[in-house]
């Protein structure tokens, strides 16, 4: 990650380089996305979940117990855990930013809802949006994906405007 400009007569900011241990966070983190649950939630959330508005995720986070329930905090709690180890100097962010797509995905893909989902859960992703923010490469990266997932919405609108337009109202 690029160093801030200093300011006059401050001195330039050295990078911190990462270090084996801050490797070994970093598989430990991707060791946890492999286990099998996980899986299934990150694939709910990645690509099942099309929140069109905040009542749609406010809707699954009150219908506890159920399994989308169960995989919106797991995903959601996973990144908030990771963004926090960043947060408090216990993971080079640099390292992070380098591995962490995913996380950005899943923060604009409720990005739209925050506002209002906040109203109801006020710390939703709250630490992702503190680690994402706080870096110009991090909003780069924020607003390609806004775009991406734009783009992959208006497909998904269209393919269910197609099999409505088909089935005739026999869904």
């Amino acid at each position: 990650m690029p160093t801030k400009r200093p300011s006059r007569g401050t001195p330039a900011k050295i990078p911190v380089p990462a270090t084996a241990l801050d490797a070994q966070v970093i598989l430990q983190l991707y060791e946890l996305r492999r286990e099998t649950e996980m899986r299934k939630a990150r694939n709910f959330i990645s690509a099942e979940f099309w929140p069109e508005a905040a009542e749609d995720t406010l809707r699954i986070a009150r219908s506890y117990p159920s399994p989308e329930n169960t995989w919106l905090r797991q995903v959601t709690s996973y990144w908030e855990m990771a963004a926090s180890f960043v947060l408090r100097g216990a993971l080079h962010e640099g390292l992070f930013f380098d591995a962490s797509g995913e996380m950005y995905c899943v923060y604009a893909k409720f990005r739209p809802f925050l506002p209002e989902i906040r109203q109801k859960l006020p710390y939703f992703l709250l630490t992702v949006e503190k680690v994402i923010l706080r870096t110009l490469e991090g909003r780069q990266r924020l607003e390609r994906l806004e775009r991406s997932l734009s783009r992959r919405r208006q497909k998904l609108a269209g393919r269910r405007a197609a099999v409505a337009a088909t089935s005739a109202g026999f869904n």
